[in-house]
């Protein structure tokens, strides 16, 4: 059911003359394109971004995520010492198997280090050793990957490697999914995404003979090429091509990007730099409100109060065409109500839903601003009396 915003909670743009701009092209030859603002919930472009797609080394966005859940947890620490198994390092070494940490046979490698090796240097090695190192097996670690996948709503993926590697289709992704799954690196775990993701170059392993340490760079597109770019991760294949989830911020305003099947290492730079300066320049994000400023209120059943405050989990802004602002956005409250005790603070209970004036639509999630308890039986019974006289 949608409920309308109380007038007094209503907060919109200044009215302007300008005339309300169509949005601004944006043509790419990748195959798959998706590019959303993550302080409007806008999505800019969405090209292909629900055809499923093998990830390539994007999928070891995953197997951070995991890693990261678990460490918020205490379920894992940083510290954890892993042992390079033998048979995976057998499997792992060499120029057949792809991006390398260059581990060697039976190294007790910290979690911390096999997460730089993962994020930074794409290790195909550091993905298997982390993935037996928490869950006994890759396949096991698999699993984990699908449950969580499924938690964060990432209904066209699935996983059956720790690192992306080719498996005749069985692990598929969408472009969608690939940018919820950064979104929840970005929000989920602030301090572990600052700490591993951005990192220009890293150091591990030593070379033949010489016995020099291998130090190896960061192959992000953006890193250092757009101001605020922070993440994420590349990826190709013969199969997938060349693709690239990446991050920025500038400004407070965070855009996710995902971009692939392009065709050269040279053609993903391009692509990436492209489309994410397009995401900054050719749009802008006005704030709507602030983290947690009070948006509306919803009616609740069956509780201990008969409604419950709803608000901002985070700075809420629209999204337009740079320079397009040409009239009020229009704001409701939607939500299937009334709500039903109990409700737990902070709990998503309802959406800002923000309409244009192009007729585009952006939703933000609301959440509810204080714990409503169930009624006891006299409240219950208040309650219907209410209702029966009229008075509710």
């Amino acid at each position: 059911m949608n409920r309308l915003l109380p007038a007094s909670a209503l907060i919109l743009l200044a009215s302007t003359a300008a005339a309300v701009a169509a949005p601004p092209p944006f043509e790419t030859p990748a195959r798959v394109a998706y590019l959303i603002d993550l302080s409007s919930g806008a999505e800019l472009l969405a090209k292909n971004s629900d055809t499923p797609m093998p990830p390539a080394s994007m999928a070891k966005m995953m197997t951070s995520e995991v890693a990261f859940e678990l460490i918020k947890a205490n379920k894992l620490s940083l510290g954890k010492m892993c042992t390079v198994r033998p048979e995976t390092w057998q499997k792992w070494h060499g120029p057949q198997a792809g991006s390398t940490m260059f581990l060697s046979p039976n190294e007790q490698v910290s979690v911390e280090n096999l997460l730089h090796g993962i994020v930074t240097l794409s290790g195909n090695d550091a993905s298997v050793v982390l993935a037996e190192c928490i869950a006994g097996t890759e396949q096991a670690f698999a699993s984990q990957m699908n449950t969580l996948a499924k938690r964060l709503g990432m209904s066209g993926s699935r996983f059956c490697n720790s690192n992306g590697w080719p498996d005749e289709g069985c692990t598929v992704v969408t472009a969608r999914d690939l940018a919820k799954l950064a979104r929840s690196s970005v929000e989920n775990h602030p301090k572990l995404y600052k700490q591993f993701y951005g990192q220009p170059t890293f150091t591990w392993g030593k070379t033949l003979g010489s016995g020099q340490a291998i130090t190896q760079a960061n192959r992000n597109p953006i890193l250092g090429k757009i101001p605020g770019a922070d993440g994420l991760k590349t990826g190709h294949t013969e199969e997938a091509g060349y693709g690239f989830t990446g991050s920025a911020e500038q400004n407070g305003r965070r855009l996710i990007m995902v971009v692939a099947g392009l065709g050269s290492f040279n053609q993903r730079i391009e692509e990436s730099t492209k489309l994410m300066s397009w995401g900054f320049n050719a749009w802008q994000s006005k704030p709507l409100f602030a983290a947690n400023a009070a948006v509306g209120s919803a009616e609740v059943q069956l509780g201990d109060a008969a409604t419950v405050p709803l608000v901002a989990p985070r700075a809420i802004a629209v999204t337009y065409p740079a320079g397009a602002l040409g009239g009020d956005p229009k704001l409701r409250i939607a939500y299937q109500g009334p709500l039903k005790a109990p409700i737990a603070k902070g709990a998503q209970v309802a959406e800002l839903v923000v309409t244009t004036p192009d007729g585009t639509i952006q939703r933000m999630p609301l959440v509810a601003g204080e714990a409503v308890e169930e009624a006891g039986f006299f409240g219950r019974l208040w309650l219907g009396l209410k209702q029966l006289v009229g008075m509710a």
